[in-house]
């Protein structure tokens, strides 16, 4: 089953986007090309990410080391 999402471009150094699901669950991309999702994302952490002043110390503070968590290995591009 598909769960609603939202993209969010973000503006930091570390950090290119985010998406949430309805499901609670949060896929960060690094500007590296690493991909994380974490699970159980309440959304008000989602706000606080959304309007904290350094989304990559919001990240590390209240996101990073607090929730469930697995990397994503995308494949690599068909051409």
């Amino acid at each position: 089953m598909r769960h609603a999402s939202t993209t969010i471009l973000v503006d930091s150094s570390w950090i290119g986007s985010v998406t949430y699901a309805s499901d609670a669950t949060l896929i960060v991309r690094f500007r590296s090309g690493t991909v994380y999702r974490y699970f159980t994302v309440p959304r008000s952490i989602l706000e606080g990410f959304l309007t904290a002043p350094s989304k990559g110390a919001y990240f590390t503070h209240r996101i990073r080391n607090a929730f469930p968590h697995t990397q994503v290995v995308e494949p690599p591009p068909r051409f």
